[in-house]
């Protein structure tokens, strides 16, 4: 799939209805369908380009994600790069399946049309969040506070004062880019005249100095699903910096920081938890609460339990990011409690376990606490 944006691709704006991406459709179709541009390898990478995007633009679920995930939504799922473009070809102008589309080029391709420039895109931006592990479980909306180019309400975006008029930019004729050579390599770069824009303006707006634009707090609340990852980016469409002279906004990229766990522990969509049993418990057996997200769950711990054994409570993960209704599971690992400066009373009646359990030394090296080192160690 073609990492351009989708409705750059169209040439149409981000709020554009499902009746203006189709026309901008019909009139790109028609212009580079490989009929009319025969042996045209370029054309026909255009025709597959335009059929990908409007495949995922004119469908509303799918545009919803895009807006929400770019280009990311669709890897390793459903995309529109198994789309057919001859077929929505079809769809959209009708037409048999055998690929003649004589009738059609005959009321379509009679003359064409052109568009004035645009102006240029603005800046994409991109700003940080931190959400804790239980608002990355649940899902949650944040309201994000920062700066962007907006239009200048003085001039509407345009540039220029009252009534003053516009003309081609001398420096670049127009183009926007200006050429210089070295040696044999020609390098093009941004006319420093009109920043691009290919026109000057006779007097410029005081107020943003014939930029069309002014810097200007802004804020968006976006909505972050539930399940996802450290480090995730999302994107807000049409969010960015304005574009100089009413030129189209940019992107607003949000990468998300999910904050590190008191108790947890996260790989993919699994939790892992360190749980501390008494060395009795662990013996004996005997149940104890564990902790997850969404509260304590009781946990039977079977006799003889050595350290670093591990349990899983299934379920009790984190939510999927494209499933949430699918969720991991959640592993705890036991530790056992061994208990420190035993009273004189409690010493005595652990020596004389020790001595029904047919142990005499009761030195560090020997004897009952060496064997109890190796269990509590996990040693069998």
């Amino acid at each position: 799939m073609s990492e351009k944006d989708f409705y750059q691709v169209l040439g149409v704006e981000r709020n554009a209805t499902d009746s203006e991406i189709k026309k901008a459709y019909r009139k790109l179709a028609i212009k580079f369908h490989p009929d009319k541009n025969p042996n045209n390898k370029e054309a026909e990478e255009k025709f597959k380009e335009i059929s990908a995007a409007f495949d995922i633009l004119k469908d509303s679920e799918k545009r919803a994600k895009y807006d929400q995930f770019g280009h990311d939504a669709f890897r390793g799922g459903s995309s529109s790069s198994g789309v057919d473009p001859f077929d929505l070809f079809r769809d959209v102008f009708g037409g048999s399946g055998s690929g003649g589309f004589g009738s059609i080029f005959e009321d379509f391709f009679g003359g064409s049309a052109t568009g004035g420039s645009e102006g240029m895109r603005g800046n994409d931006l991109r700003v940080s969040v931190s959400i804790s592990l239980e608002q990355a479980s649940s899902g949650v909306e944040k309201e994000i506070k920062y700066s962007r180019h907006l239009e200048c309400s003085s001039c509407s975006g345009s540039g220029s004062s009252d009534g003053s008029s516009k003309s081609m930019c001398g420096t670049c004729g127009g183009v926007g880019q200006v050429a210089s050579n070295q040696g044999f390599i020609s390098i093009r770069r941004t006319c420093p005249t009109c920043n691009g824009s290919g026109v000057t303006i006779e007097n410029p707006c005081s107020a943003c100095s014939g930029d069309g634009r002014k810097k200007n707090s802004d804020s968006v609340k976006v909505k972050i699903p539930a399940g996802i990852n450290d480090n995730s980016r999302l994107c807000s469409r049409g969010r960015g910096d304005a574009g100089p002279r009413n030129g189209p906004c940019g992107d607003l990229y949000v990468d998300v920081q999910v904050k590190t766990h008191d108790l947890f522990e996260r790989d993919d969509d699994d939790l892992f938890h360190e749980l501390l049993i008494p060395f009795t418990l662990s013996t004996l057996g005997g149940s104890i609460e564990a902790p997850t997200l969404g509260g304590k769950v009781t946990l039977k711990i079977p006799s003889g339990t050595p350290s670093n054994k591990t349990f899983r409570i299934k379920d009790k993960g984190m939510p999927n990011l494209r499933s949430p209704s699918h969720r991991g599971d959640l592993y705890v690992r036991t530790s056992i409690l061994v208990p420190q400066n035993l009273s004189k009373e409690q010493r005595q009646k652990l020596v004389e376990f020790g001595i029904s359990c047919g142990e005499k030394d009761f030195s560090e090296d020997s004897g009952i606490l060496k064997k109890a080192k190796k269990f509590f160690e996990g040693e069998q």
